[in-house]
């Protein structure tokens, strides 16, 4: 007895090797066959495939028939390159001095390494932002002197739109500063609107100078259905019918003073 169970495991064991043999030799033809693609297999069990007379690993042997080997492709998602936009920030030399050092005659005089501290070579994206922005608002301002007229105000919100359209084409889900440039359009539109209404030619001018494109807002913005055309030929009709009625109610009204007014008439008049 005890002779028949250490060759029973000894014949598992056997069978053990060759199957496991057999899988690295099938995982390594299908890696070569699909390329880098990684080999999974489906966890079977029943390598140990020898004769038994017991009914429950009889039952276990045809429930686990065997060890199939699939392979699994990688499918890589596509690479979509970003459109390059161009900045506003480009049209700026680098060699322009900044804002605090435009008015001082020897800062041209100096070294090359403090010319590149006084420049916009090595200057932060804010004061780029600055020194655009004066740019801008010369291009729109009445007199030196003004700060706050609505030309200034549409200027400025449009350095700031173009600065936050920038910054969304890189980090899209910055939901933040999406609210905020929204907001900066509605209320450069409002202020369009105001001066298209007011004065047209400094309308014109201000959006000729500064690459503005007006679009007219739509009459109506509600989109069209069956239910809404439904309501108003309904309240169309109701207000029709009520228009009938009280233009009948008005001429009985004139109709029963014509008569009361030839009633008074008759008597007052002498017989």
């Amino acid at each position: 007895m005890i002779l028949r169970r250490a060759l029973g495991s000894a014949l598992c064991l056997g069978e053990w090797s060759t199957a496991m043999s057999s899988f690295t030799r099938n995982s390594s033809v299908l890696a070569t066959k699909h390329g880098s693609g990684c080999v999974t297999a489906r966890p079977l069990s029943g390598f140990c495939h020898y004769r038994s007379n017991s009914k429950e690993e009889q039952k276990r042997e045809t429930r686990n028939k065997g060890l199939t080997v699939q392979a699994v492709r990688c499918y890589a998602r596509p690479i979509r390159k970003k459109q390059d936009y161009p900045s506003q920030l480009a049209d700026l030399p680098p060699s322009l001095l900044k804002k605090e050092y435009a008015g001082i005659q020897c800062a041209n005089q100096t070294d090359d390494l403090v010319k590149k501290l006084l420049t916009l070579e090595l200057a932060s994206h804010k004061e780029k932002l600055k020194i655009k922005t004066e740019q801008m608002i010369d291009m729109v301002r009445r007199n030196p002197n003004d700060n706050g007229s609505t030309e200034v105000q549409v200027a400025t919100l449009t350095v700031n739109i173009r600065n936050l359209q920038e910054h969304l084409q890189k980090h899209p889900k910055d939901k933040s500063n999406k609210r905020r440039m929204l907001m900066a359009i509605d209320r450069r539109k409002k202020l369009l609107k105001y001066l298209r209404r007011t004065r047209y030619d400094l309308f014109e001018n201000v959006c000729k100078q500064l690459g503005i494109t007006y679009t007219f807002p739509q009459e109506y913005y509600r989109k069209a259905t069956r239910r809404w055309a439904a309501k108003k030929a309904l309240c169309i009709k109701v207000f029709n019918e009520v228009r009938k009625q009280r233009l009948a109610e008005r001429l009985r009204q004139k109709e029963a003073e014509a008569v009361k007014q030839e009633s008074a008439a008759k008597e007052e008049s002498p017989v």
